[in-house]
């Protein structure tokens, strides 16, 4: 019985029959193909286990091939006795893409685990598979699913760049890897298999989820894998530098692709260098990262084959997400950590060496030493209450699906990392997003915010706004240079209500400047006196002009009614020209929206007006009508203004101290024949 419990049931995933664009330009090893594969023969796994570094084997088992509906791809079932059990508690996160020989032929790796079975149970993905729909479309000794892999990693010059390139590279404001920084370990298999001098070409294998460490906020049901009939992909993604909040917010973007989110603050966090000559070798560790730097979100898995500079990992996705633009990076394995169902590698990566850019259901691919496209991202927080000033920086994966999230959620954490609290604050926000989205190269904003508990919740949701406008754009990719946050906080609150809005004049002409007085009352604060000009507009019509005083953040009565009455209809409308409207235009009015501090004076709906008065409207708007129409025939009308022009709102606005918690009305009495 003792033995029986230590014998490790293994798949390897069958993921080796992609087709390649091109002629590989290495030798590949030589694999087993997936009609050869019988039960009872014996293989031997490759992987590391410990800090330092050693690729150790393991003995396994071949029990037989395993299909399920829900992949295109069949699984070898095997498993392992003895030292795999006894070292490592079995196939844990992290050893996916372990690659498995048998007589020196590569048979697939490490992936995956099958539902509801015991924790030491894993799946390989085979390197010589046929997929449902007939014959492998590779040779019998070089799958096609493994050659296409490798060939996709080939360069393309989409969205990668040198390492010190114009729109960012991995290494900026690194120096080259000194010599002795990058591994000079061959490409080939390891020394102690049947094959040493064979090359491992193949499918690459899954991270694990680990419950026992991970973290999960109470009452939500987080998707610790993705089960596809019977068979568990589970990745586990370390982040660092974010705090438990933060955490929360990744882990809502990550839950539906399956992936969860652990703490590993201090694992792999920190300034990574750049290694422009490193090497890797199956079985090795490596890391798929997302950000590094103060903000770090990093998968690590194990290599499964090596052709040239190109490499296979991971032995099924990560995201899923076809083409793609991580940072590979290597990967020091710290320990192991067993939990009660599984258990799971705990590693850092200290050097991108890299890009990813496939990620497919047979595993990840890419290239070592050609690095992605990176927006670098520098947020600095001021807290006067702690007098303290922190500065943290992170670089960035160019990914549009993820690029607005982890910009907000980093500031976030940067913020809630410096002020040590979540209770009430107030923060201004400041910042400078470097694109070619928008004319002048550069969206810029500031705004202030006040809360009652965890000011940081809302303060950086424009910011967010803004790259997904940009990220988002239906007419072309834009670049994003870099993001830099400014944040000034407090543990106090700073907010002002209005009190009265007085004009300096009883009548104006239309056309004429008037100075309104607007006395408003900061929180535990004595009054304060404004002086904010208002220009009538030329056309306005004899009679009152209601106006509304508010703070930017303030919405109009009317613009709440008409939001709420098209919240209920079935298609709310959407005109022609908010159809039409680009993204510069929609971030130039993200840009110019009134913020949150700032008084905005501004035409309002006014009192509900009686019967006489809308006829005498009527009566006036007709009059208008009458007048233009005879300039027009007379040719003495005035000239049409643009349409940006038209478009602009009729406002006065005056920045102050204070987030502005309400609004008032005031009234000025239009009059052409006012002194």
């Amino acid at each position: 019985m003792y033995k029986f419990m230590k014998r490790i049931l293994t798949v390897l995933t069958v993921s080796v029959s992609l087709y390649l664009n091109s002629p590989v330009a290495a030798a590949m090893p030589d694999i087993l193909p997936l009609a050869e594969v019988t039960a009872g023969m014996e293989g031997t796994l490759y992987t590391v286990v410990d800090p330092s570094g050693d690729i150790v084997s393991f003995d396994a088992e071949i029990l037989g091939v395993y299909q399920t509906d829900g992949s295109s791809l069949p699984y070898i079932i095997a498993r392992s006795e003895g030292a795999f059990a006894d070292t490592d508690g079995g196939l844990m996160q992290g050893m996916s893409g372990s690659p498995v020989y048998v007589d020196g032929l590569l048979i697939g790796a490490a992936s995956a685990t099958l539902s509801n079975m015991n924790p030491h149970t894993f799946l390989t993905a085979p390197d010589g598979a046929e997929k449902s729909g007939g014959a492998s479309a590779g040779s019998a000794d070089k799958p096609a699913e493994t050659i296409r892999l490798l060939d996709m990693a080939r360069p393309k010059q989409d969205k990668e760049s040198p390492a010190q390139g114009e729109k960012g590279g991995v290494g900026i404001g690194d120096e080259p890897a000194e010599e002795g920084e990058t591994s000079d370990k061959p490409a080939t298999p390891p020394e102690n298999t049947a094959d040493e001098e064979k090359r491992a070409t193949e499918n690459p294998a899954a991270e694990e989820e680990s419950p026992a460490i991970s973290e999960q906020k109470p009452g939500a049901e987080t998707k610790a894998a993705v089960s596809r009939a019977g068979i568990d992909l589970r990745s586990a993604v370390f982040v660092s530098g974010f705090d438990k909040e933060a955490r929360f917010m990744l882990q809502k973007k990550l839950d539906p692709m399956g992936l969860h989110v652990i703490a590993a603050n201090g694992l792999g966090g920190g300034s990574y260098s750049t290694a422009y000559d490193a090497a890797l070798e199956p079985g090795a560790a490596v890391g798929a990262a997302l950000a590094y730097g103060d903000f770090a979100m990093t998968a690590i898995g194990t290599v499964t084959a090596v052709d040239d500079n190109r490499i296979l990992a991971f032995g099924h996705e990560f995201l899923h997400r076809g083409n793609v633009n991580y940072f590979m990076t290597d990967a020091r394995i710290l320990g192991m950590v067993n939990g009660v169902s599984d258990g799971q590698k705990l590693g850092i990566g200290t050097q991108v060496i890299g890009r990813f850019n496939q990620d497919r259901e047979a595993g990840i691919a890419g290239i070592v030493g050609s690095f992605p496209m990176v927006v670098p991202l520098k947020v600095t927080v001021a807290d006067k209450t702690l007098r303290q000033d922190r500065t943290y920086t992170s670089a960035i994966a160019y990914d549009e699906d993820f690029l607005p999230v982890l910009t907000a959620v980093a500031s976030y954490s940067a913020l809630g990392r410096t002020m040590d609290h979540k209770s009430k604050g107030t923060v201004k926000v400041h910042f400078a997003v470097r694109t070619n989205a928008m004319t002048g190269g550069i969206v810029e904003r500031t705004n202030m915010y006040y809360a009652e508990n965890d000011v940081g919740q809302i303060a950086f949701g424009e910011l967010a706004q803004a790259m997904n406008l940009i990220c988002s754009d239906t007419e072309r990719e834009a670049d994003v240079y870099d993001v830099k946050v400014k944040v000034e906080s407090e543990g106090e609150r700073r907010t002002a209500s209005l009190l009265t809005a007085i004009p300096d004049k009883p009548e104006v002409r239309p056309g004429e400047t008037v100075n309104f007085k607007v006395t408003l009352k900061p929180y535990r604060e004595d009054k304060i006196t404004v002086t904010i000009p208002f220009n009538v507009p030329e056309e306005q019509p004899d009679g009152p002009l209601h106006l509304e005083v508010h703070g930017g953040g303030l919405a109009l009565l009317e613009n709440l009614l008409a939001a709420l009455q098209a919240a209920n209809e079935a298609e709310p409308a959407v005109s022609d020209e908010d159809r039409a409207m680009t993204t510069e235009n929609r971030l130039r009015d993200l840009v110019e929206a009134p913020a949150n501090n700032e008084i905005v004076i501004e035409p309002g709906p006014g009192p509900v007006p009686t019967e006489e008065e809308q006829e005498k409207a009527i009566r006036e708007a007709i009059r208008r009508q009458e007048e233009l129409a005879a300039a027009a025939e007379d040719g003495t009308a005035p000239k049409r203004k643009p349409d940006d022009e038209k478009k602009k709102p009729l406002q006065a606005k005056l920045a102050t101290d204070y987030v502005i918690d309400n609004h008032i009305s005031a009234t000025l009495e239009i009059n052409k024949k006012a002194k």
